[in-house]
């Protein structure tokens, strides 16, 4: 073998190693799974007193199991998705590392955790309430559709992500039993493109010409366009966020909640240099997780947002 090639290539661990199966679960990128946690923080206003403590607790209870649940899920498509593509990812600078890729990981072990954590994320959205498994299910069938092909056709492979995130939310209100704002749903909608694009832009300046080689649809992708769809959307997820805070049942009618809006347009703009300038967004949860400005952007909006709903309750 040509001595370039076998020193580009992980090396295969033999036996059974359970921090590569951890690792394989991605538990880094459970933190999309907090999208649930949005019903709970937008509905505060309508349960958070003195009174209706218990009741609070238990709903913050029922969303923490959401949570646990989409993690679940998540993780059994994580290792369906890596051990499909394991042959590309052998080919990526970065992805060839991945345990399944690196052969830390047996396929018929990657199969068989997958089946016993999609088993149990769906049983426990069942008995956590039956139009949960509706969503999750959902969810599960949309992700599985993702890895199986849809994620080769241009265009649609963000949007499928972006559904992702969308399921998440709902999950999160159906899980408390709280409607949410068709606007704050277009907005999640619109942050997952945000995201999903920016991955999509990492990927080909990683890549360059070789990322036809990882993904098909990557070919159909370049900068330009690219750079191009991130503009429309980063200002449209900025519209609607806006249009959100002034037009939505619920929010306080003297409009404070427009006081969120500069936190989000600096977390989009925060995000915006970290892809462009420092080449991150290959993977939005390292950002999350490694970004100081950015976390501090994110408690602050949580903040912000819970305050402006207590403090003007019935205002």
């Amino acid at each position: 073998m040509n001595e370039g090639v076998a020193a580009s290539t992980p090396s295969r661990a033999a036996g059974f190693s359970v921090s590569a199966l951890v690792r394989a679960l991605r538990p880094k990128q459970w933190a999309k799974n907090g999208m649930v946690f949005l019903a709970l923080l937008f509905s505060v206003n309508q349960y958070w007193s003195p009174a209706d403590m218990p009741n609070a607790l238990t709903l913050v209870l029922r969303c923490s199991i959401t949570f646990v649940l989409f993690s679940l899920l998540a993780s059994a498509e994580y290792l369906l998705n890596d051990l499909r593509d394991a042959p590309q990812d052998r080919l990526h600078p970065k992805k060839r590392f991945r345990p399944i890729a690196s052969g830390q990981v047996s396929p018929l072990l990657a199969v068989v955790s997958a089946a016993v954590l999609g088993t149990a994320g769906l049983m426990g959205s069942y008995l956590l309430s039956p139009a949960l498994l509706l969503v999750t299910g959902s969810y599960a069938a949309l992700m599985v559709a993702y890895t199986l092909g849809l994620k080769q056709l241009v265009i649609v492979d963000v949007f499928i992500i972006a559904l992702g995130f969308v399921a998440r939310a709902a999950g999160g209100a159906v899980a408390i039993g709280v409607p949410i704002s068709p606007w704050l749903y277009m907005v999640t909608i619109l942050g997952a493109l945000f995201l999903a694009l920016e991955k999509r832009r990492n990927e080909l300046t990683l890549l360059q010409g070789q990322a036809g080689s990882h993904r098909r649809n990557l070919e159909e992708y370049t900068l330009p366009l690219v750079d191009q769809m991130i503009s429309v959307v980063a200002s449209s997820t900025v519209i609607a966020y806006s249009l959100y805070t002034f037009t939505a049942e619920g929010l306080p009618k003297n409009h404070a909640m427009m006081l969120t809006v500069p936190v989000v347009l600096y977390g989009i703009f925060r995000y915006l240099y970290l892809v462009h300038v420092r080449d991150q967004g290959g993977s939005p949860e390292d950002v999350l997780y490694s970004d100081l400005p950015l976390i501090l952007c994110i408690v602050l909006w949580v903040a912000l947002s819970a305050w402006v709903l207590l403090a003007y309750r019935g205002v």
